[in-house]
């Protein structure tokens, strides 16, 4: 266990908490890598029976660590092994047979937010805010988004969430349907303890095809999304526009993407 993540089993609730703190939990290759290897290890560790995925601090998860990437002169990895890296751990918590838990207490934002709503049950802290801001830094949602978002929310507003890359605040997340619940941040990790100990005092195995049975019914078209995500995310992380989005971003400047005709300004 790496100083990015931390991990911790009680009472058959395992935790898992991303804590990268000084860049407000965004993650890395090997902190998704690590989370992966955490999620997936729990699924055939008999004294496990619910993970709970969290961050430290004032966020959850937001996103890739892009300024690393560009301190690393984009060096880290290729975009398909980016790609593979990130479906995997999104798939690690889809198909785990047991009940995931993501505990969001503060913002989550690009494939932060894919990890939390891969998860069962999504308990968010209600100033805490849900963002998709791919197409503001010339990429598109992943993590399985696509997909995701459009089967918890319908596709009018998933196109208004991941287009226009607004924040949703994480009561407004809670009414559309795309998250369990919104809570007080007072009371949000009692919460969370409560219902992963009942899941834990809960029978295994009918709760494991329940969870399957759940995710066939409605991300049936989960492994395809995640294979057009990886598809056109490698093609724009090579772009023009990406390189311009990101430089806007780690410089604190308005995006100038190639063949913009209109100044950016904030919908009504």
């Amino acid at each position: 266990m790496s100083a990015s993540v931390l991990s911790t089993e009680e009472y058959g609730v395992l935790r898992i908490t991303i804590d990268r703190q000084a860049r407000m939990n965004a993650i890395d290759l090997a902190t998704m890598t690590e989370l992966c290897d955490l999620v997936t290890a729990a699924a055939t560790t008999p004294s496990v029976r619910v993970i709970v995925l969290t961050g430290a601090g004032a966020a959850f998860c937001t996103g890739a660590d892009l300024a690393a990437a560009s301190a690393a002169g984009g060096n880290e990895a290729s975009p398909e092994v980016v790609m593979d890296r990130a479906n995997d751990l999104i798939r690690a918590i889809v198909d785990s047979p047991l009940p995931v838990i993501a505990q969001v207490n503060g913002p989550a934002a690009g494939v932060g937010t894919s990890i939390a709503l891969a998860a069962d049950l999504i308990y968010a802290a209600e100033d805490a805010y849900l963002l998709l801001p791919f197409t503001s830094i010339g990429l598109m949602p992943d993590g399985g988004a696509t997909a995701v978002v459009a089967a918890s929310m319908g596709r009018a507003r998933a196109a208004e969430f991941a287009l226009l890359g607004a924040r949703l605040p994480a009561t407004e997340a809670a009414t559309a349907g795309l998250i369990t619940r919104a809570i007080p941040s007072e009371e949000l990790g009692a919460h969370v303890e409560t219902v992963a100990a009942k899941l834990a005092a809960g029978p295994r195995r009918a709760l494991q095809l329940t969870k399957a049975a759940l995710n066939a019914a409605t991300l049936a078209g989960l492994d395809a999304a995640l294979a057009r995500e990886k598809t056109g995310q490698s093609e724009l992380l090579t772009s023009a526009d990406f390189l311009e989005g990101m430089t806007a971003m780690l410089t604190r400047r308005a995006p100038r993407f190639d063949g913009a005709v209109h100044p950016i300004t904030d919908p009504a």
